[in-house]
């Protein structure tokens, strides 16, 4: 097995392993628009937007 080194990081500098939700979502909107269109699923996510709607009230 090889030796590596170990990560350095910047002094004053947290890695806490997690990502703003926005970097999270702008990550997985591209597959999830490729799924979409792949599985002609437009109905789908209007009838689940719809029911989320519904669930929380609006």
């Amino acid at each position: 097995m090889a030796h590596t080194a170990p990560r350095r990081t910047t002094p004053g500098t947290r890695r806490t392993g997690r990502r703003h939700p926005a970097v999270a979502t702008l990550m997985a909107l591209p597959l999830a628009l490729l799924l979409l269109l792949v599985f002609d699923g437009w109905e789908t996510v209007a009838t689940q937007a719809s029911s989320v709607g519904a669930m929380l009230g609006r």
